[in-house]
Order: structure tokens, then sequence, then C-alpha cells
């Protein structure tokens, strides 16, 4: 997906937003009708059915009338094709949209191929009811039927052109490579190579805790209140442009060098998820500790890294030749003889093996046993025969 800065005007500003809360209110509604169906009641009416409501929503009220209709139409179509991918188990179910978080909408149609490109720098495109809005050409123009404007938190406007770009072509050199995910060490590659993704700065990181404490101290619905929101928005945008690009730029980088990429077969969003309370069994009401602050340090920690985005990304550009390894004990086992003991974890960056005595760097030594495609027997102490020419063979005794 190709992606641009816009800059629109002030009054194109206000109708982008005022085409966002549109669709964001039409999502809505489909969303409650689907929501709303049972068994004694019939089937709830397809895209077809609720455009022509809309037809009778827009006759009936001024304030939908004035938006556009082809924006309102296509969320409901874009709906339809959520719910879609929701019964084919591709995606998620669809949910609520808020506003101030999810602000944008979709183009599809002639309206997509009407851009203007001006010089080298900048170009236009035309959105139905608010004209020629500018964006900057920080890339070639792609051919696409559609585009989608959306507003992030921090204030800043996007367009987007819906093009799947072509996968990386492999190198044909035959190299494999272990990809082991951390927190300390965002990924470590079994070629000794200890990558890192940015951040914010200690600098910006002491300026978002000064920010955090002035949010606390604001009257909910003030103007002070709204600017420090915006302040704090910035900053966090400012964290997810840097995790992107090192994810782009990482994630090319290993599709170019290697023909098969290994990963750790984990399960991001379970991870992440916050603990679920425990309830006190001797005095109803009350709950016991559940370690709740720590493992929010903890999912910050591994949504910070880009553990799911680079896998993701991984996959798109380098389409068949990324692999899912099992995680069970790989960097608890030795990479050169196979021992598998947690004595041999001195220490979270230190491995050393009991058995042969082999020391390596700990992230290091587990994206070595994820490259050999590393298959651990769920019985510690099991020796595992390592080759990186060939597949692992477990030693069994004569």
């Amino acid at each position: 997906m190709s992606k641009y800065r816009v800059y629109p005007t002030p009054a194109q500003e206000s109708a982008l937003l005022e085409h966002c809360g549109h669709a964001r209110y039409v999502w809505n509604l489909a969303l409650e009708q689907w929501s709303m169906w049972t068994r004694d009641k019939g089937a709830t009416p397809n895209v077809n059915g609720q455009c022509r409501q809309l037809t009778e929503a827009r006759s009936e009220f001024g304030w939908l009338r004035a938006g556009s209709v082809t924006v309102q139409q296509q969320a409901l179509r874009d709906f339809n094709q959520a719910v879609t991918s929701f019964y084919a188990g591709t995606h998620r179910r669809p949910t609520w949209r808020r506003a101030g978080q999810h602000e944008g909408f979709r183009i599809v149609g002639g309206q997509a191929s009407r851009v203007v490109r001006f010089n080298r720098k900048w170009a236009a495109v035309n959105v139905p009811k608010v004209g020629w809005v500018r964006f900057r050409l920080s890339r070639a123009i792609p051919e696409s039927k559609s585009y989608r404007v959306t507003r992030d938190r921090a204030g800043r406007w996007h367009l987007a052109f819906a093009v799947v770009p072509p996968p990386i072509p492999a190198p044909g050199t035959g190299e494999v490579v272990g990809v082991d995910r951390g927190v300390v060490v965002s990924a470590a590659l079994s070629t000794d190579e200890l990558l890192s993704c940015p951040g914010l700065t200690q600098r910006e990181r002491v300026r978002l805790k000064c920010l955090q404490r002035r949010l606390a101290r604001c009257r909910r619905g003030s103007d002070r209140r709204r600017r420090v929101r915006a302040a704090i928005a910035k900053l966090h945008a400012r964290a997810s442009d840097r995790r992107k690009d090192w994810v782009e730029k990482t994630s090319t980088d290993l599709a170019r060098r290697f023909d098969l990429i290994r990963v750790e077969d984990l399960r991001v969003a379970t991870m992440t998820r916050r603990p679920e309370p425990k309830p006190d069994p001797r005095e109803p009401g009350s709950y016991l500790p559940n370690r709740r602050r720590a493992k929010a340090g903890l999912n910050r920690g591994i949504l910070a890294n880009g553990w799911g985005a680079l896998v993701r990304r991984l996959e798109h550009k380098a389409a068949g030749r990324v692999e899912k390894v099992n995680s069970a004990y790989t960097s608890q086992t030795c990479s050169v003889c196979g021992h598998c003991a947690p004595e041999n974890r001195e220490s979270q960056a230190v491995f050393r093996c009991v058995a042969c005595g082999h020391q390596a760097k700990a992230d290091v030594n587990a994206a070595v046993n994820i490259a050999a495609g590393r298959v651990v027997s769920a019985r510690r102490g099991t020796p595992v025969r390592v080759s990186p020419k060939r597949e692992p063979q477990l030693i069994t005794s004569a």
C-alpha cells in the first residue's frame, strides 16, 4: 500500500472530518443492525438493502444528506466485506469505530484515477465534495482503483492507494536465517547480528512522562487537556513511525539476503492479553494479586519491538519463504551439542552449556536453533543433534 502525507486547508480539513464522521456513523449503524440479529428475527438486510435504507435516511436527515453518498455507500460495502472475511476465518470480528481513533473513509471508482501532479514534490487528489487536496509525492503514484484518506491521533492526514506490491524474489543463494525476537534485543539473527527497534530517545521519554503527569492534573473537557493529549499523541506517533520504518527496512533486507527465513511461532495477540482477575475465595468481592502491572510492562515491550509487524511484513515480501518453528526450549538448548536444560541459560544475555561448555549470546544461540528448524522434545534432557546442512535428528541410545 502506497501511503502519502496529505496537507489540506482548514476548510478542507473540516469537510474531511465530516466525511469521516458520516462513514463512522454508517459503519456503526450497520454493525448494530448485524449484532442485533437473533434466530427469531428475519435475515439482516444485505448491502443493497442497506443502501436503500441509506437513501431513505438521507432524504429525511439534512446533515446526512449534506455528506457524500459515495463515502457513505462505500462504508456499507466495506462493512459487508469485513463480515464476509470474518465468516471466512481470515479476519477478526468487526468492531465499533470511535471518534478520534478511527478517522477515515475510502473512495472506489472513477474518483480514484483523478490525481493531478503539479511537480516533482506535490500532487493533488479529487475528493468528493471537498475538491482538490494536496499531498506530498514521496514516491511514484501507482495505478489503483481505490484510495483511503485517514487521520491519525496526532492530527496528520494520509492518503493510501490500495496496491499490493509484488513479493521480493529470492536471491538463490540457499542461505537460511533464524530470527529470535525479544524485548531487550528486538531481533537476533543466526548470523550473529543483533537488531534493535528504535523508539523514543531519553529526552523524549522524560517529556512524555512530564506530559502524562500534566494530563492527570487537567480537568476533563478543558482546552488544556486537549492540547496535552495532542502533544502526547505526537510523541506516540513519532515512536510508531520509527518502528514502522525499522520493520520495513529490516524485512526488506532479510527478504533480499536469504532464501529461507525461519521465525518463532508466537501468538503475539495472546501473549499481550491482559491477565484475568483472580477472585479471593476467602473474601468475596476481593481479588488476589495477578501481577497486572508487570504484565502491562511486558506487553508494552513486546508491542514496542514490533514482533507481529516484522513477521507479517516478512510474509508479504518473502511470500512462501517464511517458516514458523515451534519455540519450545529453543533458548535452553545448546546449538552445538543439543543438550537442553534450564541451567544452560546463565542469564538473560549469556548462554553457557553445562554439558559441552559452549558459550554464546543467548539470543543468537536461540536464533541458531530456529534456523536449524529444530523441533525440541517436550521431555527436557533429550539431546538433539544439529547439523546446518541437514535436518536435526534425535540421538537415541544404542
